[in-house]
C-alpha cells in the first residue's frame, strides 16, 4: 500500500480508488467512514457480514466496498468499489482517515476548575466549572468535561470524549481507547482498525479503577446517565450502556453490546458482540450471555439460563455427585 500525507482527511474517490489498488475515475469528495445504515453521501462503507445486507438498499454512502456478487443490491446512486476482501480494504482505509493522537495547543479551563500540577491538557480540551483533575492525568485533544467532576489520579482521557456533569473517574482508568479490531490477511497477518469515533459518558456517572472504555469503530460508544461502573471493567467498542445500569468488577462487554436500563451485570459475567440485554435484567456472576435478552429477568450460568433453572440444575448436579 502507498504512504499518503496524514494531515489531509479529505480525499477524492479516486484517489481512494489508488490507495486500495482498486478501480474507480470519480472525483466525489469523500470525507469519512460509517457503517451502511448511518454513512452519509460523502462518506464510504463496506459489506463483509451477509447479515447487514438489509441496509444495502437504503444506504446513503457515496460509495461501499463491496464484493461483485453484491454490487446489484446497491441504489442507483451508490458506487461500488469492487474487491474481494472488503474488511481487509476497510482496514487499511481507516489509516487514512485517523487523526493524529496528540496536538498540542489551546485549551479551556473553567476558572472554578481545578486542575493539579503534573496534568496534560491537549489542544482543544475544554473543563468546566467546579471539576477537579488530579495529578498524572491526560486529557487528550477536543476532549470535553462537564461541570463538577472528579477526575483521580493517572486517568488517561482519548482525544474526542465527551463527559457531562457530576461524572467521577477513579484512579488509572483509560476512556477512549481503540477497541480490539483487526482484520487478517490470507497469509496470516493482522491489520490495524483504526477506531475514527469517540465516547460518550452522560452525567451522574461513575467509574472505579483500572477500567478500560473503548471509542466506536464510527460513531461513539456510550455510557449512559447514572450508571455505575466498578474496578477491572471492559466496555468494548460502540457499546450502549443504559441509563442507571451497574456492571460489577471484572464483568465485560464485548464491542456493541447494548445494555438497557437498568441492568446489572454481576462480577465477571460477560457478553459476546452485537447482543442487545432488555431493561431491567440482571446477569448473575460470571454469566455469560451469547444470546439476546428480550425478556427482563435473572440469569445465571454458562450456557445462560433463567436463574431459578440454574438454581434446581445445580441441585440435581450436587445430589448426582453425592450417589457417585
Amino acid at each position: 500500500m502507498c504512504e499518503r500525507n496524514q494531515s489531509k482527511k479529505t480525499y477524492t474517490l479516486k484517489e481512494i480508488a489508488k490507495y486500495l489498488d482498486l478501480q474507480c475515475d470519480k472525483d466525489i469528495e469523500i470525507t469519512g467512514i460509517n457503517t451502511l445504515q448511518d454513512a452519509g453521501e460523502t462518506e464510504i462503507s463496506f459489506l463483509e457480514n451477509p447479515k447487514y445486507e438489509k441496509y444495502l438498499p437504503n444506504t446513503k454512502a457515496a460509495a461501499v466496498l463491496i464484493r461483485k456478487e453484491d454490487a446489484g443490491k446497491l441504489p442507483e446512486n451508490t458506487i461500488a468499489l469492487i474487491t474481494d476482501e472488503p474488511y481487509l480494504k476497510l482496514a487499511y482505509l481507516t489509516k487514512l482517515f485517523a487523526k493524529e493522537p496528540w496536538e498540542d495547543g489551546g485549551y479551556q479551563v473553567a476558572f472554578s476548575a481545578k486542575v493539579h500540577p503534573g496534568v496534560t491538557l491537549g489542544k482543544g480540551a475544554r473543563i468546566g466549572k467546579n471539576t477537579v483533575i488530579m495529578p498524572g492525568c491526560v486529557i487528550g485533544p477536543d476532549v470535553d468535561i462537564g461541570e463538577n467532576c472528579v477526575i483521580y489520579p493517572n486517568v488517561t482521557v482519548y482525544r474526542d470524549t465527551k463527559i457531562g456533569n457530576n461524572v467521577r473517574i477513579h484512579a488509572g482508568t483509560v476512556i477512549g481507547s481503540d477497541g480490539f479490531g483487526y482484520a487478517h490477511t490470507k497469509d496470516g497477518r493482522h491489520v490495524k482498525i483504526y477506531h475514527l469515533g469517540y465516547v460518550e459518558i452522560e452525567d451522574d456517572v461513575e467509574i472505579g479503577a483500572n477500567t478500560a472504555v473503548d471509542r466506536g469503530v464510527f460513531g461513539k460508544t456510550i455510557i449512559k446517565k447514572g450508571t455505575i461502573i466498578d474496578n477491572l471493567v471492559q466496555i468494548g467498542h460502540n457499546c450502549e450502556v443504559g441509563e442507571c445500569s451497574i456492571m460489577v468488577g471484572q464483568s465485560g462487554l464485548a464491542g456493541s453490546t447494548k445494555l438497557g436500563r437498568n441492568v446489572i451485570m454481576g462480577g465477571q459475567a460477560a457478553t459476546a458482540g452485537h447482543l442487545e440485554i432488555a431493561d431491567f435484567t440482571t446477569i448473575a456472576a460470571r454469566g455469560g450471555v451469547s444470546k439476546s435478552i428480550k425478556k427482563p429477568g435473572v440469569y445465571s450460568g454458562f450456557p445462560l439460563m433463567p436463574h431459578k433453572q440454574w438454581l434446581k440444575l445445580q441441585g440435581v448436579l450436587s445430589r448426582l455427585l453425592k450417589k457417585s
